[in-house]
């Protein structure tokens, strides 16, 4: 009888196959299938849609652990009617992308990024860079996950009061306050910084949009590090250039690569940053943590421990 397959749809350090061995000694691991080995992968290591065909159509995979913590393009339908099992990589980024969420307002507070600009062109401008103090301003983080929960503790530390949104309003250590997602636009005009933290759903779908960004102060900062289509990019393109809200800092887009002819490119209050938030040191051991801890659980009792997704929430 054929051993299932583990596939691992991207390569890792060759301790960490020895320690899938280990758990999972009745697995073959492999990292390159042909179509009749697709039949006997029980466990996919990542996602691509050129193995949707092929994964689906057998009825033997049981199981996907998601590389990244974005689960938005993997086709979420089919593992829900298959009864598929989908854990992701939510929390290996969370120190990341707290520590670019700080870089950039530093960069944008006390005028770094301007004076970048100004090296550019050999011009002093001391009187004419922005500056303001980080300290004391309010931030409202609407997704107070695992970067959510991480931000709000990096942050503390320079005097920030750090706000919550989630989808109930639930209480959330580390937070001053946190309120439902459905009292987003009520919230926003009390807050200095905005930080979109949100998974892409049906229900996050262009949450950020002209009536949030009309009913933010005309001094206030988006960021936006979660999802691109939790943005509705055209209205905030009208809401920059009409200087609705002072700044945006994106690393994520509805369109990725950001098209050459989009007018975020040339609003000289944006940062644009080519979704590099969540690059972060030492990926593989960080995500192992997550797989092999789910590999243990998996072996011995077909399921999961951590980091499961509901697949009809979405995350």
């Amino acid at each position: 009888m054929t051993k299932p397959i583990i596939f691992l749809q991207r390569a890792f350090r060759e301790e960490f196959i020895d320690k899938i061995h280990a758990i999972a000694p009745d697995y073959q691991v492999k990292t390159e299938i042909t179509p009749e080995e697709a039949a006997a992968v029980e466990i996919s290591v990542g996602w691509s849609e050129k193995f949707n065909e092929p994964l689906l159509s057998t009825n033997q995979l049981k199981w996907v652990q998601s590389i990244s913590a974005g689960i938005d393009s993997l086709p979420l339908a089919e593992f829900s009617t298959q009864n598929i099992l989908l854990s992701n990589g939510s929390g290996i980024h969370a120190l990341s992308i707290s520590e670019h969420i700080i870089g950039v307002l530093l960069g944008y507070y006390r005028g770094l990024n301007q004076s970048v600009k100004n090296q550019e062109q050999q011009l002093w401008g001391q009187t004419t860079i922005h500056y303001d103090q980080l300290a004391g301003k309010n931030l409202l983080v609407v997704g107070t996950g695992h970067i959510g929960q991480q931000l709000s503790r990096s942050i503390h530390s320079l005097g920030v009061n750090v706000y919550g949104i989630n989808t109930t309003g639930h209480p959330v250590e580390g937070f001053t306050e946190t309120y439902s997602i459905k009292n987003l636009a009520k919230i926003v005009s009390g807050m200095d910084i905005v930080v979109g933290i949100l998974p892409g759903t049906q229900e996050t779908y262009h949450i950020f949009n002209s009536d949030i960004f009309e009913k933010m102060k005309q001094d206030a900062v988006f960021i936006n590090v979660g999802r691109g289509d939790t943005v509705h990019t055209k209205e905030l393109i009208t809401a920059l250039t009409e200087k609705s809200f002072a700044f945006a800092a994106l690393d994520v887009f509805e369109e990725e690569p950001l098209p050459s002819d989009n007018p975020l490119w040339t609003l000289p209050n944006v940062l644009i940053t080519p979704h590099i938030s969540g690059l972060t040191v030492d990926f593989q051991n960080k995500f192992m943590q997550i797989f092999l801890a789910n590999l243990k659980a998996y072996a011995q009792t077909k399921k999961l421990v951590v980091n499961q997704v509901q697949l009809t929430r979405g995350y």
